[in-house]
């Protein structure tokens, strides 16, 4: 199983970025998403961004991995 989790474009230098994992910043490559801007929200696997996702689908994915690996 693969996990992929959404992180926020805080900067973007050529093909790669640093995005913001609940505040936790970690550079990626955004080979497969050239044309992100900084401020989207992007789905990160393996150092890559893949996709780019609206802020409502990302909040939704959080939660769920919050319930997932932090149950009350």
């Amino acid at each position: 199983m693969c996990l992929a989790i959404p992180g926020k474009l805080i900067k973007k230098e050529n093909d790669k970025g640093i995005v913001d994992l609940g505040g936790v910043n970690k550079e990626i490559f955004l080979t497969f998403i050239p044309e992100v801007k900084e401020g989207d929200w992007v789905i990160i696997h393996t150092g890559f961004g893949l996709n780019i996702i609206s802020e409502e689908e990302a909040n939704e994915t959080i939660a769920i991995l919050k319930e997932v690996y932090a149950p009350e």
